[in-house]
């Protein structure tokens, strides 16, 4: 074949793809159809040197020592119509590798895959089944939308993914919102082996005004085999209040008890776990933002971290944003852990480390 006729061919190939390319995009739009991306790369710091560059287990989120890594990257497509919604999204990074590690090998990069239908034609009423983002929180797996660099305490310990069903309503004026959750467990995809007890889940969320949100979320499930049965019972309540133009507050508190089982496997009392976290947030320009945050944590018995004499630690973090464009963020975090025992990879009661992360949205 002669080179005109490759360029010829060439030339002609460009421009179906063009075209299918633009009917595609219209096709799209037309049928409400979105796609979307996030990624997120880190580095992290830890002055406890861990040897496996592995840190703290109860960090699912930049996670790595003293290497440029991949947290979380995402492709996301969603359809929306008056009456049908799914979500399927899916992901790569540390976050899934170590977050969904108890999952079977074919579910572990999937973020979302969950559909929905409105049943009522007067209300904003709708019915949404298959793995979704918790309903447990203010912080989540996509870093730009956090207030902070890294997740607190609070929140590495709770369900970032829950697979379920979930009744939910919105009120008119979208001030209201309430969701009540049939779920496979705490962060589970599929049940636990031998477990055949139900788990479920509630969400309120009230907007008052513009500038204050108020939520409080419960969960109640058992996370062990029927035989060994105990039930777990959660409440997770926070405030998100825009103070000024600039300035912005989140203060949230987590407590939970579990059933204790002692001598004979009997049950006898329950076991409790809490803690509180407070956030400031300052924005003194549109393209820089500094935050920090105060936290305690609680877990005496080793209910959701196991340690020798009790997890009782005490944080402190503090870091810097830099929006570089539209849709990209830079940021750098300082972070403190303070222990009244050794419970750190150093064998120490103090943890310091500090992040960097470059965050991309399309």
């Amino acid at each position: 074949m002669s080179p005109i006729s490759k360029s010829a061919i060439y030339i002609l190939l460009t421009m179906v793809c063009k075209h299918a390319i633009a009917q595609d995009a219209d096709t799209i739009k037309k049928n409400n159809l979105h796609l979307s991306g996030y990624l997120e790369t880190y580095y992290c710091y830890d002055f406890s040197k861990p040897a496996n560059h592995l840190r703290e287990p109860y960090f699912y989120n930049f996670n790595k020592h003293n290497e440029v890594n991949l947290d979380i990257g995402m492709v996301k497509v969603n359809y929306t119509s008056k009456k049908v919604r799914t979500n399927l999204a899916f992901m790569a990074g540390t976050y899934p590798q170590y977050n969904m590690a108890n999952e079977q090998r074919l579910l572990r990069n999937i973020f979302e895959a969950n559909a929905g239908v409105k049943i009522s034609n007067k209300n904003n009423l709708w019915i949404d089944a298959g793995i979704m983002p918790s309903h447990i929180g203010f912080e989540s797996a996509i870093g730009k939308d956090c207030w902070n660099l890294t997740r607190s305490l609070l929140s590495e310990t709770t369900p970032f993914y829950e697979n379920g069903v979930r009744l939910n309503y919105t009120s008119n004026n979208e001030k209201l919102y309430l969701a009540i959750y049939y779920l496979n467990g705490w962060q589970r995809i599929q049940k636990i082996k031998n477990n055949h007890t139900p788990a479920f889940g509630t969400q309120i969320t009230y907007k008052p005004s513009t500038n204050t949100l108020l939520n409080w979320s419960t969960y109640i499930g058992n996370e062990q085999p029927n035989s060994l049965t105990k039930w777990r019972y959660f409440n997770n309540f926070y405030g998100q209040f825009q103070l000024t133009k600039k300035l912005g507050l989140i203060a949230g508190f987590d407590i939970g008890i579990q059933q204790h089982r002692g001598i004979l496997n009997t049950i006898s009392g329950f076991d409790k776990w809490y803690s509180p976290v407070l956030i400031i947030k300052y924005a003194p320009t549109s393209k820089t933002s500094i935050a920090a945050r105060a936290e305690y944590y609680s877990d005496k018995n080793g209910v959701i971290i196991s340690s020798v004499k009790g997890f009782q630690t005490f944080g402190y973090s503090s870091n810097f944003d830099y929006v570089l464009s539209e849709n990209s963020l830079f940021r750098i975090e300082g972070r403190i852990l303070s222990s009244k025992e050794k419970n750190f990879n150093s064998n120490s009661n103090k943890n310091y480390f500090i992040t960097t992360s470059l965050a991309i949205s399309f």
